[in-house]
């Protein structure tokens, strides 16, 4: 039976459904971020397509898309908006969050915690001075997947890419096209479920031109990724095309869109959970110490929880993956 593992993590929280001692679906949220779900109070600022698009500026200061724009709004006028994607990093840029008009009362969107209590499965906290659970499961390997986007499965590997259209996989391997295209398509489906991936997904399988052959491939998918969901059928060329339903970023946009933040939160979180008496020096690469430098209340915490003071050292040469830390007397 599958059961959440939920850590409160310093910078972000992080959440795992391990089934079997595998984990099945992957969940990172980093507070302070608007959140799917909240009503808040704005003003549409600009128009970019009457009446179907624009621009509101939330209470916070922060921006959204408005779709549809309600008819007779124009410039400056006042009103709610619920959220209904957050904000999505990617490299060079960042997507606003997606936003509709709503006369409902403001509130606050679901947290993390709150979301996974919503499924009805069991969640289990998890401390730092409990056994690292998440990392029995493959936390660290799961991670490296969705920073890297390469997959392995048996007889072939996952190649994927972040588009600003849509989350692509290239399937290759050793395997007869059949199969392969089989074993590919079901482990998509695992890597779509694992990391939350929403929005437009492309599977580009092995050529098929078997019509059977194609129709095994996507009832392969079928089988390993739950509804709700809308797909193609499998083309001659071995296309496959995905729309899921999408809220927030999955793992690979939030490590791939700021990898200098997920490293100092990994580094964090590697610190927490070390062992030894007295403080602790985190070793890193220049920018992930800056962003660690840039979050005071990050290194406040850290020290409140391994019951010493914490200290900062950059080191030239480190790759942004790098980083390591050492515990040192008071």
């Amino acid at each position: 039976m599958a059961d959440w593992l939920y850590e409160a993590g310093i910078g972000e929280n992080r959440a795992a459904l391990v089934e079997d001692g595998i984990i099945v679906e992957a969940m990172i949220e980093l507070p302070g971020r608007v959140r799917t779900g909240s009503v808040v109070a704005g003003r549409l600022s600009s128009i970019l397509v009457p009446a179907r698009r624009g621009i509101v500026t939330l209470a916070d200061g922060s921006e959204a898309y408005l779709e549809p724009i309600p008819a007779g709004t124009t410039e400056g006028a006042a009103l709610r908006v619920e959220i209904v994607r957050e904000p999505i990093a990617e490299q060079g840029r960042a997507k606003l969050p997606k936003c509709r008009a709503t006369d409902a009362p403001e509130r606050t969107g679901p947290a993390l915690r709150e979301r996974l209590a919503a499924t009805g499965a069991a969640v289990t906290m998890v401390g730092a001075l409990d056994r690292d659970r998440l990392e029995e499961a493959g936390w660290s390997e799961l991670m490296e997947e969705a920073r890297t986007g390469e997959i392995a499965f048996p007889g072939g590997g996952l190649r994927m890419s972040l588009t600003p259209a849509m989350t692509l996989f290239d399937v290759d391997g050793a395997l007869a096209p059949a199969a392969l295209a089989v074993a590919g398509a079901q482990a998509a489906g695992r890597v779509i479920r694992r990391f939350g991936i929403g929005g437009s997904i492309g599977i580009d399988l092995p050529t098929l031109p078997s019509r059977e052959d194609r129709q095994r491939a996507a009832a392969a998918l079928d089988a390993m990724l739950p509804q709700p969901f809308e797909r193609t059928a499998v083309n001659g060329f071995g296309f496959l095309q995905i729309v899921r339903r999408r809220e927030r970023a999955s793992l690979p946009e939030l490590l791939q869109g700021d990898r200098i933040g997920a490293a100092a939160r990994a580094l964090l979180r590697q610190a927490e959970r070390s062992g030894g008496p007295g403080g602790r020096v985190l070793h890193a690469a220049p920018p992930v110490i800056a962003r660690i430098e840039d979050h005071p209340e990050w290194r406040q915490e850290l020290a409140r929880r391994v019951g010493g003071p914490v200290a900062l050292q950059a080191e030239l040469g480190l790759a942004i993956s790098a980083g390591h830390v050492h515990s040192r007397q008071a």
